[in-house]
């Protein structure tokens, strides 16, 4: 036992691995500020900076585009894929927005959770969060899963049962 408290401190001085650097890395210092004290009192920079949020800044997610999607009619069919939990593409033109207001209560009821397929603008995510009124809407491309499914409009709600609109 006294032989593990002792190596625990050298453990923890270990070199870190680096395991993928994407060229976009941000340094971790500017996050950490507030938690440095000087007398037991949190420091205070001079000019206070802002550091840069990355994959959680909004505006990086944009423009999302989902090749080989299009706002369109959907025909409902079945199919033999094992969600267990349904979703739904949307984008955001017309139809999408109007789709979403009059199924929002239904994709709550089902637990279904969103894509948005589509945006250009920062109103764009704006809107859509403001008519999901609580759904869990994820940006992101719509691609790949369009495809495997042979889904070529939005919206669309695929779900353990079938693919529809």
């Amino acid at each position: 036992m006294v032989v593990i408290c002792l190596l625990v401190p050298v453990m923890a001085q270990a070199d870190l691995t680096v395991i993928h650097d994407s060229g976009n890395t941000q340094p971790i210092a500017p996050f950490l500020e507030v938690f440095q004290t000087h007398d037991g009192l949190p420091q205070q920079s001079q000019a206070p900076t802002r550091p840069q949020l990355g994959a959680a800044d909004p505006k990086a997610w944009l423009p999302i585009q989902s090749p080989g999607l299009t706002p369109g009619p959907v025909l409902a069919r079945a199919h033999d894929r094992p969600f267990t939990r349904p979703f739904f593409m949307i984008g955001c033109d017309t139809r999408s927005q109007q789709w979403l207001q009059a199924h929002r209560d239904r994709l709550k009821e089902i637990g279904a959770v969103g894509m948005l397929v589509q945006a250009e603008t920062m109103d764009d995510l704006r809107t859509i969060a403001r008519l999901a009124d609580g759904l869990s809407i994820l940006p992101a491309s719509g691609s790949d899963i369009a495809k495997a499914l042979s889904v070529s409009h939005y919206p669309v709600l695929i779900s353990a049962h079938g693919i529809e609109q």
